[in-house]
């Protein structure tokens, strides 16, 4: 009877002895430690063994404890995988969660935005802002990459270049990415946006992709805002069914981009310039897209409202950059009349 009393004892002291490292170890693995490198990226090479990767955040001050790290990993986290790639660990940040983080592997990212609206020329120069590589990436070395029409030649075979299709949105680029890549990842994003739908629309309208795109961009130019994107859409259709010139002045500042002599200012030189983009002279549309247009002004232009306007001019009444709609041109002179005069209150 002594004997079982004291195995009993034994078994019990060995028990809560059991329970006492168990929560101990639980603990130390749900610990949340602060430390200073959350503004930090730790570069986790490839072919490190995982108790190298513990011994290395070890060393950053991520991981207090490696022996709990070590044990998890052993035991319940056998099947655990940690990756190489650039990690950043945010403060405070357990044990556990540095290991489940280390399981997706990743590398180092930069985020890229592209307005809507931007032209070849703007993209190529923030692309090569913000991933100035070594040797440093010259802005014309992007643009030259917007000549590789392969990347859209299913889709558009009279593209002669990337213009139209460089989709406008916040992108998160591995930093390491090459110009090729960054180029390629815009074009992919434009494919995605596109929708098969749009295919049948286009042709029902008896357009061409690549002049659904052309008027979205013009779209997108003349009106940021998607409720009145429709009626400028209904506007350029209604021109271009009367054979009426289309006169928009973005048309004339890319040509003065392209030309390489844009300061900001919309010159008369720029307006009588014979090209084949000015929508002043040329009946129709121009040869392609002017800038890359958003998914609302694609849509705008597969889905114009039905109206009877031919002009819009700048509601000065309005400060959201809302416009007004005429159906004839005496309607359109009275306000552009009331348009320049408050532009000229502007100036002064």
């Amino acid at each position: 009877m002594a004997f079982l009393r004291a195995l009993f004892m034994l078994v019990l002291v060995a028990l809560v002895g059991l329970g006492l490292a168990g929560y101990w170890w639980y603990e130390g693995l749900h610990e949340q430690l602060e430390h200073d490198k959350a503004d930090t990226f730790i570069a986790i090479e490839n072919g490190s063994t995982a108790y190298a990767i513990i011994a290395q955040l070890h060393q950053e001050g991520i991981i207090a404890k490696p022996s709990h790290a070590k044990l998890f990993l052993k035991t319940l986290g056998k099947d655990m995988q940690l990756q190489a790639g650039d990690f950043q660990f945010p403060s405070p940040i357990s044990t556990i969660e540095a290991l489940e983080l280390l399981q997706d592997g990743r590398k180092r990212t930069a985020r890229l935005t592209l307005p809507e609206g931007w032209t070849r020329f703007e993209i190529a120069a923030r692309v090569a802002s913000r991933f100035p590589g070594n040797p440093p990436l010259q802005e014309q070395d992007v643009f030259a990459l917007m000549d590789q029409v392969g990347l859209i030649a299913d889709f558009d075979p009279a593209a002669r270049n990337l213009e139209g299709y460089l989709y406008p949105t916040t992108y998160e680029v591995e930093s390491d990415a090459g110009p090729e890549g960054v180029i390629e990842r815009l074009v992919q994003e434009f494919r995605s946006v596109w929708q098969t739908s749009w295919d049948e629309r286009a042709t029902a309208l008896g357009r061409t992709r690549r002049e659904i795109i052309t008027i979205a961009s013009l779209i997108e130019n003349e009106s940021k805002l998607d409720k009145e994107r429709p009626i400028v859409a209904s506007v350029i259709y209604n021109r271009l069914e009367r054979g009426i010139p289309l006169g928009l002045d973005a048309t004339n500042v890319y040509i003065a981009k392209l030309l390489g002599r844009w300061d900001g200012t919309l010159h008369r030189s720029d307006l009588e310039v014979d090209h084949p983009y000015n929508t002043r002279k040329i009946q129709g549309l121009p040869p392609g897209p002017i800038c890359s247009p958003s998914a609302a002004a694609i849509e705008a232009a597969l889905f114009p409202e039905e109206t009877n306007y031919l002009f819009y001019v700048l509601n000065v009444d309005e400060t959201d950059g809302s416009h007004n709609f005429y159906e004839d041109a005496a309607g359109f002179n009275r306000g552009k009349a009331k348009y320049q005069r408050w532009l000229a209150t502007q100036r002064d």
